[in-house]
């Protein structure tokens, strides 16, 4: 019996230590976090794949500069999200703004506040570093005029509106791109974050028209040709059309309807490397990680790194976006995501079919 309580005594120990550990990484040095990641030896990440926001160059310097091994596994926000439930295989991944509430509420992730703490925004961060905003990115088109029959790519919502085009936008009711193009259009036909019913009066019609694409907006289908008019972000919509040749695609950020949204960084509770992660996100939020993801044409959110000229004249000139209605209120996004998730499930999803 002694033995067994013995046994039982050293389980709770070894236990409790672990718990203490997966709550606690802003107790490290980043040196002491360096060194456990190294013994750890990799990452793995969910929904950041090497063609969004230009996550592949990050993960290679990560790798060429500490000797961190990374897989990654593309998926929506809500998927991630169980995927942190479920399994401790998955330690980092890139959700919505209107996702991070969920990831509280559930409590999924652990804190971890990057060196760069205090230039990143309050806005986008959480209490310890629960989750943290990289960057932004607007909402955008990306047109290809080879298969919309002569067809003038929109610059607005109202010229998608009057064309015959279908639109793709990906999963509205568990992916944030989608519940985003949603709030963009409530903007553009005179709502906002409190009125989405011109939003959900704008999709009714675009559904019964037999206009919304069913589909995810990926890159294979763009190359594939499966995808008239899209709309997703800016970081995106360039690389999507720069990685399509075969093509001649366009993008551009409409005049009457676009906000921009951050997508956070966060650090499952149950990682089985959480060394690993927590260095995923320094590089993240370093200079390099920050210009990596500026390449892409998102908006690094860290105050104090400075873009390289090159790097803005090839992406979109700030002065497109300039009236781009901002999103920093993280609670309130959630809410108003949910609505557009239950509404687009029980309204459009049976229009669809």
């Amino acid at each position: 019996m002694k033995k067994l309580l013995s046994t039982l005594l050293v389980l709770v120990l070894v236990l409790t230590a672990c718990s203490v550990l997966a709550d606690d990484l802003n107790s490290y040095t980043l040196d002491e976090i360096i060194a456990k990641a190294k013994e750890e030896g990799h990452v793995e990440s969910v929904g950041m794949p090497d063609s969004w926001a230009n996550w592949g160059d990050s993960w290679k310097g990560l790798t060429a500069t500490y000797g961190i091994e990374h897989t990654d596994e593309d998926m929506s926000s809500a998927e991630e999200l169980s995927m942190f439930e479920n399994d401790s295989t998955r330690d980092i991944g890139d959700v919505g703004l209107a996702f991070t509430q969920v990831a509280l509420d559930k409590d999924l992730v652990q804190g971890y506040k990057t060196t760069n703490w205090d230039s990143v925004p309050d806005w986008a961060k959480a209490e310890d570093g629960k989750w943290m905003i990289a960057y932004t990115g607007c909402t955008s088109f990306i047109y290809n005029n080879d298969l919309t029959n002569g067809q003038k790519m929109p610059t607005s919502w109202q010229d998608v509106r009057e064309g015959t085009y279908k639109l793709t936008i990906g999963d509205v009711v568990g992916g944030a791109t989608g519940q985003g193009v949603v709030v963009a259009t409530a903007y553009a036909f005179g709502g906002d974050l409190d009125n989405l019913q011109p939003a959900f009066d704008f999709w009714t019609e675009m559904a019964k028209a037999g206009r919304i694409d069913k589909g995810d907006i990926l890159l294979a289908r763009i190359q594939a040709g499966e995808v008239e008019c899209g709309v997703s972000w800016s970081y995106n919509v360039l690389n999507y059309r720069d990685q399509s040749p075969n093509y001649n695609i366009t993008v551009g950020i409409p005049t009457d309807g676009a906000i921009l949204v951050g997508y956070a960084s966060v650090i499952s509770k149950n990682s089985d490397t959480p060394f690993a992660a927590a260095l995923a996100r320094e590089f993240i939020f370093s200079d390099e990680g920050q210009i990596n993801l500026a390449k892409s044409g998102a908006v690094p959110t860290r105050t104090n790194v400075e873009i390289p000229a090159e790097i803005i004249a090839s992406t979109f000139d700030p002065a497109t976006y300039a009236n781009a209605v901002g999103i920093s209120d993280a609670a309130h996004y959630a809410e108003v995501c949910g609505e557009i998730s239950d509404w687009w499930a029980e309204n459009i999803i049976p229009l669809l079919d």
